[in-house]
């Protein structure tokens, strides 16, 4: 055999067939515990995954053939020199891998192509558990009712079910390397079916995490419909509170120093720093809550800053006005012992003798008021606000019980004057309620109702007993007064009942 001869001939089998038969793209074998990384952020769809891994194994496959016909011609450089040591060995059958194939490397294509499919598997099993943690996170932060706590409750079970899946799926994959030179048709085997129970378990943890998923739609609405809402309102609460500070920056320029609204406005300061941290923090039903809290306190702060220069105004209206009453009362104080004179002089004692103590009683509340006008000045001067309020609200009661005392006594002796006057006039003015009343009563009846007849009969007997006491040189006119008012107040009750048994229908 002629040398040359030969070299050729090994050239066109070396050339025609590759040194090992391509194999699928795997990722690297990982010792034992370690999981995959993890799968792709839950933004990009698993088609987009499982496409962007293939293109990968693609360009790995081809830099693994640019490699070995690198490889092969610098074997063919160094066959002139190896030519006869190498074609004895090819010959007699030197070597263990088999040129073309043979039925350990189907085996081995099988258990790839099975380590392949229980990958995806893992990825979208590994996909659709962090896409769910993320739901069942965003579910507990909104909601803490039982169901929500149910929830919870049982995604923790199913993640245990996916731990326990995917340890199982780690240790197929390190059982066997897939890509070790000796691998027999057994191992290789073994390794298909471990890798194919694998994906199995993986699949069918996938299909109960997606029906666990689609229970949870009506809590997960709900939660981030919640969620939806604590964006606004804590920019609501922001700008609530950037208003009121601009807003008792003008009260201070304009000369107010509203201590009071500064101090609330500061107290708002750690809510709004528990707003910044956010709802992850402090759970989402209590972080809308602190912002409409906060919100409506800055309104008010800021409402309150902006009315400053209107309440000082109010203020000191109300302060000379009060004063010129004050003023007022005090003259009409000094007119009432005169009054009480005439009572003493022309009627009984029971018509004045309650009245006796109004002329001390009356100048002691004008002088009461006018104490606190003065103390209500000064707040107003110091720009206490709601002391100044709270004083003058003090001083108007002061003065209505004294204008009250006042002109009780000049009521009184009016009163007295018409009646001694004319007290027939009062008599037929009771007399004719009470007749009114009657009518009304046997209006559609024949007989009256015991209930309406009797009050006014007896209020009848009142009225005749009343006038029969305006005997005498002084009669006790005061009493008079007194009882034929009790009479009208008595008819008037029986009247009322009427009307409103009718109105129903009684």
């Amino acid at each position: 055999m002629v040398p040359g001869t030969a070299i050729t001939a090994r050239e066109r089998d070396v050339t025609a067939t590759p040194a090992t038969p391509a194999q699928p793209h795997s990722p690297p074998a990982r010792s034992r515990g370690t999981r995959p990384a993890p799968a792709p952020s839950r933004s990009v769809p698993a088609r987009t995954v499982r496409a962007g891994r293939a293109a990968r194994a693609a360009r790995a496959g081809r830099l693994v053939r640019t490699a070995r016909a690198a490889h092969d011609v610098l074997v063919l450089m160094g066959l002139p020199v190896l030519a006869a040591l190498a074609l004895p060995a090819a010959f007699a059958g030197g070597g263990t891998r088999r040129w073309f194939g043979g039925r350990a490397e189907t085996q081995r294509a099988e258990a790839q192509a099975a380590k392949d499919a229980a990958a995806a598997a893992f990825y979208e099993l590994d996909t659709a558990q962090r896409d769910l943690r993320i739901s069942i996170e965003t579910i507990t932060a909104a909601d803490d009712s039982p169901a929500a706590r149910r929830a919870a409750a049982d995604f923790e079970a199913l993640s245990r079910r996916v731990d326990e899946a995917s340890h199982r799926y780690i240790q197929a994959i390190d059982a066997q390397d897939l890509d070790r030179d000796d691998l027999d048709a057994s191992a290789a085997n073994r390794a298909r079916i471990a890798l194919t129970a694998a994906r199995d378990e993986l699949c069918d943890v996938k299909r109960e995490l997606d029906r666990f998923a689609r229970g949870l739609g009506p809590l997960l609405d709900k939660a981030e419909t919640q969620l939806a809402r604590v964006a606004p309102g804590v920019e609501r609460a922001r700008q609530a509170l950037s208003a009121a500070a601009a807003a008792l920056d003008g009260a201070r320029a304009s000369g107010f120093r509203a201590d009071d609204l500064a101090a609330r406005l500061a107290a708002l300061s750690p809510e709004l720093t528990k707003l910044n941290q956010g709802a992850g923090q402090h759970g989402v039903r209590q972080t809308l809550e602190r912002a409409e809290r906060v919100t409506r306190e800055a309104e008010a702060i800021r409402a309150e800053a902006a009315r400053l220069p209107e309440r000082a105004a109010e203020i000191d209206r109300r302060l000379v006005s009060l004063r010129t009453r004050a003023q007022a009362l005090h003259t009409r104080t000094e007119q009432v012992e005169p009054q009480l004179s005439e009572l003493r002089r022309r009627f009984a004692l029971a018509c004045w003798q309650d009245l006796q103590q109004v002329p001390e009683q009356a100048a002691g509340h004008v002088r009461q008021a006018e104490l606190r006008l003065k103390e209500a000045q000064a707040a107003r001067e110091e720009q206490r606000w709601p002391d100044a309020t709270a004083l003058l609200s003090t001083v108007r009661a002061l003065l209505n019980t004294a204008d009250e005392a006042v002109s009780a006594v000049g009521d009184r002796l009016r009163r007295l004057n018409e009646v001694q006057k004319d007290p027939q006039a009062e008599i037929e003015r009771t007399r004719f309620a009470i007749r009114d009343a009657q009518r009304l009563a046997m209006a559609g009846r024949t007989t009256p109702d015991p209930r309406h007849a009797g009050p006014l009969d007896a209020s009848v007997a009142r009225l005749e007993r009343a006038a029969a006491t305006l005997t005498g040189h002084h009669p006790d006119y005061w009493h008079f007064l007194t009882e034929t008012e009790a009479i009208r107040r008595t008819v008037a009750d029986v009247v009322a009942l009427i009307r409103e048994e009718r109105g129903a229908g009684r």
